[in-house]
């Protein structure tokens, strides 16, 4: 008991930081599915309201290279509290178009724009601040925790969303988000104390140079490097598997709405699971070789329970199979990050990598919608009755997405297979502090 207790008060401070900021993303978060909800109601375009992750991340993706540089210069605790405090004057300003009954979709995409910027800022100060009040002893741990928080919050958004949205409306969950604002805010401000290094970044330094910096180090570190195209490339099928889950879940013989939610939840609670898993797990030998057999396990699993399930249960099944072990793979690759990446560097390093990583994904959304509908479900709706493919992914709306999720797992499947090859990745094996020097193998 006494070694837990000396454990909580090293990792207060971060402690403190994860459950107001966690509590705050929950509200943000039901804010997010209500807006979801109600933009669809009010244009029943599934793309239009589509446009609002769009919207959201490609700020995101465009310009996060030059965010971690613009970072690097800041202040981290006072960048974080202007980040927040934007975001929650957008949300302001939208209740108020909403009550005096002049919202429109077009509002919220350039809402979303603003807090997309917002995210671009705040996530690679965000990134650093937790390096310098955590040691680095408890960097596994730490990252299971902010999976656990990812996980309970998919699983309490729809719910609570859903039940305050129907009791009081949307102004009763605008106010709870602006309540978990306040609480983080104050908690960070008042609160939390994050060290700043006594030599500043010069401020001299021109911003592409800052950018700059930050590729010439992925140049001189191939491992990162590839382990960022790595991630890259199973974003990419990642977001493909996303556009078209939907898709399948709703319009495929057994599926709607109520079961589209069901696999939703049994999502959250695999990933509930798992995060419990990697925060209380003993550190690995290899992190690689954790990365790279959680990722083949997800990719070889829900993806063919998907294209050959035609019930709930086997779909839930899939579900549950194919998020388990990914909690397990973020605090591997949350770890090896921290480790390898020298804290002064940190923020232009996960700019550049945002940008090379992420940007697949909204490229993914694109193609998976448009796989579905104008390859795979044409495909299937020509083939003849009681053809070979037919037999595999049935007939009807539905059949093409399982059919393209069948491509996927194998899609996946070599993904893994051919990264795990690249050997300047297993050079990550390497124990290295915070200023590259190498400690060990």
């Amino acid at each position: 008991m006494k070694k837990y207790i000396e454990n909580l008060k090293e990792i207060k401070p971060f402690l403190l930081l994860w459950v107001t900021q966690s509590f705050s993303g929950l509200g943000s978060a039901m804010t997010g599915f209500a807006l979801v909800i109600w933009s669809y109601s009010q244009s029943g375009s599934a793309l239009l309201t589509a446009f609002l992750m769009v919207s959201s991340y490609a700020p995101y993706v465009l310009l996060s290279i030059f965010a971690g540089a613009l970072s690097d210069r800041w202040n981290k605790k006072k960048t974080m509290l202007v980040c927040d405090t934007v975001a929650a004057l957008t949300t302001v300003v939208m209740l108020l178009l909403w009550q005096n009954h002049v919202l429109r979709i077009w509002h919220l995409y350039l809402i979303n724009v603003v807090n997309g910027l917002m995210n671009t800022v705040q996530q690679p100060a965000s990134e650093v601040a937790t390096t310098r009040i955590l040691p680095r002893k408890y960097y596994q741990k730490v990252g299971g925790f902010r999976y656990l928080a990812t996980a309970v919050n998919s699983v309490m958004t729809p719910i609570l969303a859903t039940a305050v949205l129907g009791l009081a409306g949307m102004g009763a969950i605008v106010f709870f988000d602006l309540l978990t604002f306040g609480v983080a805010f104050l908690t960070l401000a008042l609160g939390i104390k994050i060290p700043e290094p006594q030599e500043e970044t010069e401020i001299s330094e021109k911003l592409l140079d800052s950018v700059q910096k930050g590729l010439q180090y992925l140049k001189q570190e191939p491992g990162i490097f590839y382990l960022i195209l790595f991630l890259a490339a199973i974003n990419l099928v990642a977001s493909i598997y996303d556009a078209a889950f939907p898709a399948m879940m709703l319009s495929r013989n057994g599926g709607s709405e109520k079961v589209l939610g069901l696999v939703n939840a049994v999502i959250g609670i695999s990933m509930l699971l798992g995060s419990i898993l990697a925060s209380w797990g003993e550190q690995p030998k290899s992190r690689v070789r954790v990365i790279c057999n959680c990722l083949l396990f997800s990719m070889s699993t829900e993806n063919f329970l998907l294209a050959f399930g035609r019930t709930p249960l086997v779909w839930c099944i899939g579900g549950f199979l194919g998020w388990i072990a990914i909690p397990l793979m973020n605090t591997n690759l949350d770890a090896i990050m921290r480790l390898h990446v020298p804290e002064q560097m940190q923020g232009r390093v996960y700019s550049v990598r945002n940008s090379l990583q992420f940007f697949t994904i909204p490229v993914g959304y694109f193609l998976g919608g448009f796989l579905v509908d104008q390859c795979f479900e044409p495909f299937m709706a020509v083939q003849a009755s009681g053809s070979f493919l037919r037999k595999l992914f049935g007939s009807g709306k539905g059949s093409g997405a399982a059919l393209l999720f069948f491509v996927l797992a194998f899609t996946g499947i070599g993904v893994c297979l051919y990264f795990r090859r690249k050997r300047q990745i297993w050079e990550l094996e390497e124990n290295r502090d915070q200023t590259g020097k190498i400690l060990s193998h």
